[in-house]
């Protein structure tokens, strides 16, 4: 249903932080998130705005475009 999750993930396991330390990242920058949120996100079970696209570019400080790198560039 998305195709930033896997990103999303692989981002956040590069940076050695969990889900929850995502999400408080995340509610910092008054982003009221959760966990279970995020885990569809990264499962690509839910969908992703644009603007949640902008926000998890910023609290992840990476571009916008690494979200969408596609992933077999990783393997």
């Amino acid at each position: 249903m998305n195709i930033i999750g896997t990103n999303i993930k692989r981002i956040r396991e590069d940076k050695a932080w969990t889900q929850e330390i995502l999400v408080a990242k995340c509610q910092l920058s008054q982003w009221k998130i959760t966990r279970s949120t995020l885990a569809k996100i990264e499962s690509n079970v839910r969908r992703v705005t644009d603007i949640e696209v902008k926000l998890f570019s910023q609290v992840l400080k990476v571009s916008i475009n690494e979200l969408f790198i596609e992933e077999q560039n990783y393997q």
